[in-house]
Order: C-alpha cells, then structure tokens, then sequence
C-alpha cells in the first residue's frame, strides 16, 4: 500500500491527539500505542509527527505537560487537556463528522 495514510493522517493528528489525551493523562509514547491498537494498526504515530504536534498544542494552549515517572520508572512528559483544548476537539470532531458524512453520500451515489 502507497504511503497515503500519511497524508490523510497529517489532517486529523491534532485531533487524534486531542481525543486520546482527553480520556486521561498519558506521555507521548503512550499516546503512539493507543491511537496504533484502537485503530487495529491503521495508523502508526511516528516520533518525527507526534512530539512536533505534541509541542505545537501545547504552545497553543491545547495541552498542559507535566513531567512525571512512568511504570518503567523513567520520567515522561505527561500531557492533559485544558479547557481551549477540550473545545477544539469538540469542533475538529463536528468538523470531521460533517466531512466524513459528506464523502460517505458522494461514494453511496450510484453510478
């Protein structure tokens, strides 16, 4: 399969990001493997995208980071939702749904 994933996945990381911190605290790594096992590894986080977008939201006020010990005991930067943040995800994910329905109707369309 082409790399086109890639490109889809450039559009809707912050958001994928946003969902996944809002269910709780979590590092970056962390983050990776939960978006790699709920998508049934259809997307794959790579360190080159997440911590550039991790950083960018939480300049942009999206996510606060705390550093603190993982299980493995090493420190981590533990990233959480504030409130701007909890509101983007709510109109990226509106935005998505209305898209998303959008291209459902156009490829339901008989031929």
């Amino acid at each position: 399969m082409r790399d086109d994933k890639s490109d889809f996945l450039k559009g809707t990381l912050d958001m994928l990001i946003l969902k996944i911190v809002a269910l709780g605290p979590i590092h970056g790594y962390a983050i990776a493997l939960r978006v790699q096992q709920i998508s049934n590894e259809v997307f794959q986080l790579q360190q080159g995208s997440l911590y550039p977008a991790l950083h960018k939201l939480e300049k942009d006020k999206m996510l606060t980071a705390e550093w603190k010990p993982t299980d493995t005991g090493r420190d981590a930067k533990f990233y959480s939702l504030t409130a701007k943040g909890r509101k983007r995800l709510e109109i990226e994910v509106q935005n998505w749904q209305r898209v998303s329905g959008a291209v459902s109707i156009i490829l339901s369309t008989a031929e």
